[in-house]
């Protein structure tokens, strides 16, 4: 592809969120590293794109473009898999050591988590404005929230444009959940989301992902991180002997919530 043909599908691969993150247009477009920044410091000095941390943004000489999540909305998905949902939040706070600090990535099935983290002495980091109502009644919980955009329908905070407004917290766990699961890694709907995610797994020494057994049914979307980069995943008994033979392929540990 020549470059101004792959200029132009960069500024069209960012016209529907408004921004775009470097990893993702390594995986779109496969050219090398040095070619990418090329395209982006042409495009930026034409003043067709702004370069921010990770990535870069569209400018268009108008209003900063209309974000949003197309997602399911969080009051849709917490009534799904409730069962199982609870029993992997139960599951994944019993990972946690007393008095350490931890990763919360909002979600309907990492919020099952807290109400089994109450004395633990926790440090929390939590993008979720459910997981702080939910763990503002715990005494000893203390709790950290990132800079950034409220997003109503998930009732979580995100820096829609990849500056990174999180506090200098670096912990031993995240805890995280996904759209879906498959054998390309970890998927989320929105680019939003996927940048986000990145920007905790680079603070995590150990990456938890936590997902009821239908997330492994036709996965797609927007690639977060590889299996690879998984060290457990939290999932409920109705996980396929296939899927599950995936994940340990994968040197990833399975946990079974019960």
């Amino acid at each position: 592809m020549h470059a101004s043909q792959r200029e132009a599908a960069i500024l069209k691969f960012m016209a529907s969120s408004g921004f775009v993150t470097f990893r993702d247009l390594e995986s779109q477009f496969g050219a090398s590293p040095a070619t990418l920044r090329r395209d982006l410091e042409r495009l930026s000095k034409e003043g067709r794109i702004e370069r921010i941390h990770g990535g870069a943004r569209l400018i268009d000489g108008g209003p900063s473009p209309k974000i949003g999540l197309t997602g399911v909305p969080f009051h849709e998905n917490i009534a799904r898999n409730q069962v199982q949902k609870s029993a992997i939040g139960r599951a994944a706070a019993a990972l946690c050591q007393i008095g350490e600090a931890i990763m919360i990535d909002g979600g309907s099935t990492t919020l099952q988590m807290c109400p089994h983290l109450d004395g633990l002495n926790l440090q929390v980091l939590t993008n979720s404005l459910h997981i702080v109502s939910a763990l503002l009644s715990q005494p000893t919980t203390r709790v950290q929230v990132p800079g950034g955009t409220v997003f109503r329908e998930q009732n979580i905070i995100l820096s829609a444009v990849g500056d990174d407004l999180m506090p200098r917290f670096v912990a031993p766990k995240l805890f995280m959940g996904a759209a879906a699961v498959g054998e390309m890694g970890v998927m989320q709907a929105d680019v939003v989301l996927v940048a986000a995610e990145r920007r905790f797994i680079e603070r995590a020494e150990q990456v938890i992902v936590l997902v009821d057994s239908s997330k492994f049914q036709g996965p797609s979307g927007n690639v977060v991180c590889g299996l690879q980069d998984i060290d457990i995943i939290v999932t409920d008994a109705g996980i396929m002997p296939a899927q599950r033979a995936m994940l340990e392929a994968a040197d990833v540990k399975v946990v079974i919530g019960t």
